[in-house]
């Protein structure tokens, strides 16, 4: 079993990354970055569910 097979640990750093928002307070999409967010100080919880909110 190859070491990057299971992704991130609990524990680890998360590589930086971008990705597209919808901002309800603006009615529209944006962008988040966790660059931004860390140089904003902002405290980040990153959870997923595979295959949530999709239609069974």
């Amino acid at each position: 079993m190859s070491a990057d097979c299971c992704g991130i640990r609990v524990g680890e750093n998360v590589p930086d990354f971008k990705m597209e928002t919808y901002e309800p307070s603006k009615g529209d999409f944006g962008e988040v970055s966790l660059e931004a967010l860390k140089a904003a100080k902002k405290w980040t919880i990153l959870f997923f569910y595979p295959a949530d909110f999709t239609f069974v």
